[in-house]
């Protein structure tokens, strides 16, 4: 007998079972993202700029009315959709049965091995392809992980494309219990590579060199192990490197073993890593320069995101994929820039320095292994990343609406 529970998922289910409104979490609604203008179109607003989406304090129901309004405009010719964990009861599928029934070639990748969804995504791929709509199940021996749409659409007599590119899944639940960041795009390199990574994926055909995306299981690994080594190599000759990683788990050992060597060379590094973390932090001698926390607080950290500063120079990317062996070498993942200076540093603020201030929700990996909570000096001031910005972004939500 094991002395404890072992099927968490219907330990969970209590929940629903017992009245104790004083042991929950008070009711959180999401704001609308700021970004977005209510009643405006989406294309209209993409070529002005890009648009970041920071769920749960944004909703998802941006994503949502993209999607909506792409399938409702005739100009619209193609739509192009991964399919990783959407639910049994999706209006995204629903959505593009509609884009079918209204004329859109329709192409959807779904993954039939997503964990607790295998059920689902067959029951979606037989809908979709019994009404017309390409199903596609990815490369054999790889699932497809990576979370994107592509939009494209006639104006006048050019062709544009339009992205949705996400670390999170197109799921409407999980999405109000998951930090993510979404992503919309009318960038003509990143498009044209998602084109290209769809266009693989139906083929099979050689992929070409993409422009920003980076793919794994080909390019990514390599790309991010060779960030570090350069690092390593600028703080080795006098500059300064520094590193701060966001993700759900770090076990690779190739990018583990990069990291402990930039460390040793000068490079600070801050990983944010909510589950499993392989590498040991703050070993005297070792890891001196590496600092590992986990925040573990009202929502499941989900989002991913590497960033590089070479001297004064950064580069920030959002991916589909942790630091895993199995995300690096057996899985389609995306990571890609932001390369726009504004929405770069929003996600510095919001998702990298919050959460290493973070003084309530926080654990820091001691040397010897285990966790220590956080406690800052003086407690009264102690700061919760998700509390601050569920706060933030409730006061932007009642400024728009008065």
């Amino acid at each position: 007998m094991f002395p404890g529970p072992v099927n968490l998922v219907r330990l969970t289910q209590l929940i629903d079972l017992v009245h104790a409104p004083q042991l929950c979490f008070a009711p959180y609604k999401a704001c609308y993202p700021r970004q977005l203008i209510p009643g405006e179109s989406f294309f209209e607003q993409l070529k002005r700029g890009d648009v970041l989406i920071h769920q749960p304090f944004e909703s998802f129901g941006g994503v949502l009315d993209f999607l909506r309004e792409a399938v409702n405009d005739p100009q619209v010719l193609a739509i192009k959709q991964t399919v990783y964990r959407t639910g049994s009861d999706s209006e995204l599928m629903d959505l593009l049965r509609e884009a079918v029934r209204r004329g859109k070639e329709v192409t959807v990748v779904v993954e039939l091995k997503a964990r607790f969804d295998e059920e689902a995504n067959i029951n979606w791929a037989e809908m979709l392809e019994s009404i017309g709509a390409q199903v596609l199940y990815g490369v054999v021996g790889l699932k497809t992980h990576a979370k994107m749409m592509l939009v494209t659409r006639r104006e006048g007599r050019q062709l544009k494309r339009y992205a949705h590119l996400s670390t999170g899944n197109y799921n409407p639940r999980t999405a109000r219990l998951y930090t993510d960041w979404s992503h919309l795009t009318t960038d003509a390199r990143l498009t044209a590579d998602v084109e290209n990574v769809f266009v693989h994926l139906a083929s099979h055909s050689r992929l070409p060199k993409l422009n920003r995306v980076l793919l794994a299981p080909f390019y990514l690994h390599q790309k991010m192990i060779a960030k570090i080594n350069d690092l390593a190599q600028v703080a080795g000759a006098g500059g300064q490197g520094r590193i701060v990683a966001k993700m759900n788990a770090l076990t690779d050992d190739a990018l583990i073993q990069a990291l402990i060597r930039a460390g040793q060379k000068g490079v600070k590094i801050d990983l944010i890593v909510r589950g499993a973390c392989m590498l040991p932090a703050q070993v005297p001698g070792v890891t001196d320069n590496i600092r590992v926390r986990s925040v573990i607080g009202r929502f499941l950290e989900h989002s991913r995101v590497f960033y590089f500063r070479r001297d004064g120079v950064e580069e920030l990317y959002l991916s589909s994929a942790d630091w895993m062996n199995r995300n690096m070498m057996r899985r389609v993942e995306l990571a890609w820039p932001v390369t726009d200076p504004m929405l770069r540093q929003r996600i510095v603020d919001e998702d990298l320095v919050a959460y290493l201030h973070d003084g309530v929700d926080a654990w820091d990996l001691r040397p010897d292994g285990t966790y220590a909570r956080v406690h800052p000096v003086d407690a009264s001031a102690a700061h919760s990343a998700q509390t601050a910005l569920m706060v933030r972004y409730a006061v932007q939500m009642d400024v728009r609406e008065h």
